[in-house]
């Protein structure tokens, strides 16, 4: 008997064995390098290993958020177009709820410090802050979404120069802008505008605030549009508060590259308040319209009606008249709702 158990069952000793090397054989296809290089690689592609932002997360509803490939593809389409597929009504809703209808955002600068700046240059960048300056121009909306911005230009020119650098109205002068139809107390309008400061010139598409105002009407309507027009300023706070690099002065050499850093954080600030978002509102539209690869063109130097509409478009949007008609209807328009609430 001693003997039979110091000798066990061969068959058993083989099963043993068998299981042995099964277990053996999961364990090294579970530490194999190239699967775990693998999921690395394609975390990396993902986006996830440069930035926990790319990671899929929950919502504190549960709410599943968007996946990595969703963020990056969102990034990519805001380089592609320049400006997101926002419906242009969800925006002129809410900002005819906050009583200005037709208004499309609020404009203003932003000066970024410069700190090696060459020397050369100093004299060129240097401004109001007695520091070399690169200036930023932007448009935000209600929710802080910045959809237009212009950067780049040195920190002594004001908001005025850097407005006519800029290309802001140039799709509305080309006639390629989406169509904004209003009115207000009987009056049509077929431009947007936009909320701005007192140095802006007095064109049909800036409503400004009034200075020194003595009714009480006027003294609403200055409080109201200086309110809402904060919001590009908290739109710039915003953007420094999330990205200690535009925060802090440049430290780099090369404009081209502070370029591009400018770019790629307003980009993902863009894409924090797209994710954001309400998941319930407006959906996005993705049919672009293709560019063919090759345009024919056409030499004419007779006046083409494509010359005169630019030129009559640009009349438009410099028109005084109009910008006072529509300040005044504005201040009307306001009192009329100060007083119904």
């Amino acid at each position: 008997m001693e003997e039979k158990e110091k000798n066990p069952n061969p068959e058993t000793v083989g099963e043993h064995s068998e299981e042995k090397g099964k277990k053996m054989e999961e364990k090294e296809k579970n530490s194999n390098p190239e699967t775990e290089g693998g999921h690395s690689e394609e975390k990396e592609q993902n986006g996830e290993a440069h930035d926990p932002y790319f990671i899929q997360k929950r919502n504190a509803v549960g709410t599943l958020g968007l996946s990595s490939l969703q963020k990056m593809t969102a990034a990519l389409r805001m380089l592609a177009y320049g400006v997101a597929a926002d419906s242009t009504d969800e925006l002129l809703a809410v900002n005819e709820k906050r009583g200005f209808p037709g208004m499309l955002g609020s404009i203003d600068c932003m000066h970024w410090k410069w700190k090696n700046c060459p020397t050369a240059w100093k004299g060129q960048y240097t401004g109001h802050s007695r520091e070399p300056t690169l200036i930023l121009e932007a448009v935000a909306s209600y929710d802080r979404w910045i959809w237009h911005a212009f950067f780049g230009l040195p920190g002594s020119h004001n908001d005025i120069n850097v407005l006519e650098h800029s290309s802001i109205f140039t799709e509305l002068a080309q006639g390629r802008a989406p169509p904004v139809n209003y009115s207000i107390n009987g009056h049509d309008y077929t431009m947007g505008y936009y909320l701005a400061d007192g140095i802006y010139p007095q064109w049909s598409t800036f409503v400004k605030t009034i200075s020194a105002p003595l009714e009480a009407k006027k003294k609403h309507f200055a409080r109201v549009q200086e309110a809402c027009r904060k919001d590009v300023e908290c739109a710039f706070g915003i953007l420094q508060a999330r990205f200690s690099i535009v925060r802090g002065p440049a430290r780099f050499w090369d404009e081209a590259t502070l370029n591009n850093i400018m770019k790629a954080c307003i980009i993902l600030h863009n894409m924090i308040i797209e994710d954001e978002r309400d998941p319930s509102g407006v959906e996005q539209d993705d049919d672009y319209k293709q560019v063919p690869e090759s345009i024919p063109t056409t030499v004419s130097r007779e006046r083409t009606t494509e010359v005169q509409n630019f030129i009559q478009s640009h009349i438009r949007i410099r028109d005084r008249g109009t910008h006072s008609q529509l300040q005044d209807d504005l201040v009307k328009h306001l009192w009329q709702l100060h007083g119904q609430s």
